[in-house]
Formats: structure tokens, sequence, C-alpha cells
């Protein structure tokens, strides 16, 4: 199976901005961005989000960012994550009225319990165990 033929069988249903974007995927344009990026160790998302009820794909809306924490995704007010821009590491983005803004994000956890010889160390949030 090829990027190009699951795209295209599955595409079938969904809303006119997804399939825009999973169609702009074969484009050599797109192909040649995303080979550029590679050599950043970037690639290319498709920010989405689901209905609650249906599971149905859904655009996410700009007012709208996907959010990674304790290996569970939600989707939460923009301006709630931009206020508290400390706890969490953008991972996606989005091009918006000119300019680069975050689409998704991780909430990140810092160690600062280490010798004055040592780096503080940042990584993702966990789930708590029992």
């Amino acid at each position: 199976m090829t990027t190009a033929t699951a795209s295209q069988r599955n595409a079938l249903g969904l809303p006119s901005a997804v399939i825009t974007a999973q169609a702009a995927m074969q484009s050599a344009e797109v192909q040649e961005m995303l080979c550029r990026l590679s050599a950043y160790g970037l690639g290319i998302c498709m920010p989405h989000m689901h209905d609650e009820a249906t599971g149905e794909f859904q655009p996410l809306p700009d007012e709208i960012m996907q959010v990674e924490a304790g290996l569970e995704v939600s989707f939460q007010p923009t301006a709630e994550i931009a206020r508290q821009a400390g706890r969490f590491l953008p991972v996606a983005w989005v091009w918006r009225c000119g300019v680069s803004m975050p689409s998704a994000v991780c909430e990140m956890v810092q160690n600062d319990y280490c010798s004055d010889d040592e780096m503080p160390t940042v990584k993702h949030k966990m789930p708590t165990r029992n």
C-alpha cells in the first residue's frame, strides 16, 4: 500500500478541508517540501480533531489546539494553552494570519532536583502510576 492509494481510498466522506490536505500530500510541491523538511527532522501533519460522539474527522478550528499530556490527547482552547506556555512544548505548527502558530503541544515537566553541575531535564508529562 502506498500513501497515495491509502489516502484516495480512505478520503471518502471526509470534510473538504481534510480531503484537500490528503490530496495535497500527493502533489510534487508538497512532496518536495516534505523532502526539504526531513533535513531538519521535521515532517508534515494534518491538523484535525474528531467528533466526540461519532469519531468523524473534523478540521482543527483556529481557536482549538491539540494537547498531549500523560500520553492522552485532548483538544483545548488555544488561548488557555497560550496563558500556560511554559508548561507546553509545541510539536506541530500552522500558518495563520501571516505567522507560524502552534497547533499541537505536549505538556512537559522539569526535573528541578539536580546537583549544581547538572542541567535540569525537561520531559513529557507521564500518567501517574498506581
